[in-house]
């Protein structure tokens, strides 16, 4: 039933939709000015959407629309986080594409739904809700992927997405259909009731579950379904591995704690084995291949498997803390990636793609603010303190410790230390090896200061961890 409660809970996703087509049809009519406008557009719309989901925050919570729609503490935080760090992209994103001709408002279209997607993830309680918000949002980002048209890495890198993508959606929904067989409901919490009651043949339930446990695992990049992520963050420019590299995780997040922890909780020690082997398979491998790596991008792309692994690690635990620290750690790790790409960005320009990591060879002595910048967010990232990336791996690990699970604890410790080496490389090159050509950096000022911001927020974030935390704690309270 359309009452007012439910226009009222989604009243940010219609406002997203409204925009989106308002855009789109600026696109059509305005072809000269088509790309600034709906850049602009854009903006007010993600400005206005993460008030909207602000300003409600701590009011009326509960589901709409029949149950396919909750909103709660985890859907409002995702979802403000999502919105604010997508202001962010698009604003790294914008000399990017015009440096490459590739400035269009095609793409603004894309991250408006793409985003619409990610925000009706958030709110999912139902499989069939989460469906529609996870195919909205892959198929703008397939899309995304292949708008430099002439460029064959792009070109791959979109067809290993699309495929491997559509492959992992049809797992997903084969598992949502197996679940619905045995409980006779989409709906997440008739689901969780059914499972409850102990009356229903689990073998069948366990074989959907891993279909399910497949889907998540690849939106995610866990090991072994991180096949496309290494190619696709290589592939794309490097505007569209940014947009791909940061909230889409976050809505893999609301995906995982939906299906999973609310949907099927009362069946964790069948999803805790199978999330322990990935999530080690992932620490491991990510760490140990990023070490190869010569390419910026890719190795960040490895970087992200390892971090995903550290992600499913407070899940695992199946504790409320161990979800806030997860929620945090996802939330901490795309500021980081945020930061990250956006330096990549700035370090860009026009006919020189900063991507090799000898490209920041001399950094110091050339941009010593951006090499600093450069240091926080690599320090960050390995877990070194006091940085937030440290407070992450040290809230996920403690969660798995308090469950006894110590050789899973030992085995997260051991390749955070093997795997700072890649990232003190980065450090190493830029401090102490010579520059081998002075490049120039001719980014707008407004990105090179949002840059410089999103860096000191790794550092903020690092030196007082506690709001944040307290945050996601009070989401799983």
């Amino acid at each position: 039933m359309f009452e007012i409660v439910n226009m009222s809970f989604a009243l940010p996703e219609m406002f997203l939709l409204t925009m989106a087509c308002v855009v789109l049809l600026l696109v059509g009519f305005f072809k000269q000015t088509g790309a600034t406008l709906s850049y602009g557009f854009s903006q007010l719309t993600l400005v206005v959407a993460a008030y909207l989901v602000y300003k409600d925050m701590g009011g009326l919570e509960g589901l709409a629309f029949s149950d396919t729609y909750i909103r709660d503490g985890l859907s409002n935080v995702l979802k403000i986080a999502i919105f604010v760090i997508n202001i962010a992209v698009l604003m790294y994103s914008r000399a990017y594409l015009q440096a490459r001709d590739l400035y269009q408002g095609e793409f603004y279209v894309m991250a408006l739904f793409a985003t619409l997607g990610m925000s009706v993830m958030a709110s999912a309680h139902h499989f069939l809700t989460l469906y529609l918000g996870l195919e909205l949002m892959s198929l703008c980002l397939y899309a995304m992927v292949a708008m430099q048209r002439d460029s064959v890495f792009a070109t791959e890198a979109a067809m290993k997405y699309f495929i491997l993508g559509a492959l992992a959606s049809g797992m997903l929904l084969y598992g949502m259909s197996i679940i619905y067989g045995v409980t006779n409901s989409l709906s997440i919490s008739a689901v969780a009731e059914a499972v409850q009651t102990g009356t229903i043949d689990n073998t069948v339930l366990s074989f959907g579950l891993v279909f399910l446990v497949i889907g998540v695992a690849f939106k995610l990049g866990a090991v072994p379904f991180h096949m496309w992520l290494p190619d696709v963050y290589q592939g794309a420019p490097t505007a569209m591995t940014l947009f791909i590299a940061t909230t889409p995780k976050l809505a893999a997040f609301a995906m995982m704690i939906r299906l999973l922890v609310e949907g099927l909780g009362e069946i964790q020690t069948y999803w805790q084995d199978m999330l322990i082997m990935l999530a080690v398979a992932s620490i491991v491998l990510g760490n140990v291949v990023a070490i190869a790596q010569t390419n910026m991008k890719r190795m960040l792309a490895y970087s992200t498997i390892s971090h995903v692994g550290f992600i499913l690690l407070g899940v695992i635990s199946g504790t409320a803390g161990g979800y806030a620290g997860s929620l945090f750690y996802a939330l901490t790790y795309t500021v980081m990636t945020l930061a990250a790409f956006g330096l990549i960005i700035v370090m860009s320009r026009r006919g020189y793609e900063a991507e090799e990591i000898d490209d920041y060879k001399g950094l110091s002595q050339r941009h010593p603010w951006y090499a600093l910048m450069m240091l926080i967010v690599m320090f960050s990232m390995a877990g070194i303190p006091p940085l937030v990336g440290f407070y992450a791996k040290l809230a996920v690990i403690n969660a798995i410790v308090d469950i006894e699970l110590i050789s899973v604890a030992v085995i997260a410790v051991v390749m955070s230390v093997i795997g700072a080496f890649y990232y003190l490389r980065v450090i190493k090159v830029m401090y102490f090896d010579k520059a081998e050509v002075d490049t120039q950096i001719d980014a707008p000022m407004d990105m090179q200061v949002v840059v410089s911001a999103n860096a000191v927020t790794v550092l903020g974030l690092g030196i007082f961890p506690g709001a944040l935390m307290m945050l996601c704690v009070n989401v799983f309270l």
